[in-house]
């Protein structure tokens, strides 16, 4: 089976499995791990997309910061998205074995 996720939906989906976090912890993971730096509104839309899509949840919390109250959103993956992961590493794997990239000859 073909994974069906574009590199960046795999890094977010991928950085998710360890629990949920805010959106600024995933684009801290992306920049830092990956060397991905969106705009806030390209990142959020990814968000969006893969939350229409089932593969993540997303919600508000008020989180209070220096006496003041802001909405912080926070994602968390779902089991279409832990699928969705598993299939794309699975594909990756097996062509890598295929491809001898294991080093034996």
């Amino acid at each position: 089976m073909l994974p069906n996720l574009t590199h960046l939906q795999f890094f977010v989906l991928s950085v998710l499995l360890d629990g949920q976090k805010s959106g600024r912890e995933v684009r801290d993971l992306l920049a830092t791990k990956h060397g991905q730096k969106k705009t806030l509104a390209a990142f959020y839309q990814l968000m969006s997309r893969l939350e229409e899509s089932g593969m993540v949840k997303g919600w508000y919390e008020s989180k209070h910061v220096e006496g003041v109250t802001i909405k912080e959103r926070r994602y968390e993956i779902l089991g279409s998205g832990i699928k969705a992961v598993e299939v794309q590493e699975s594909f990756y794997s097996n062509v890598s074995s295929e491809l001898n990239f294991g080093g034996a000859t």
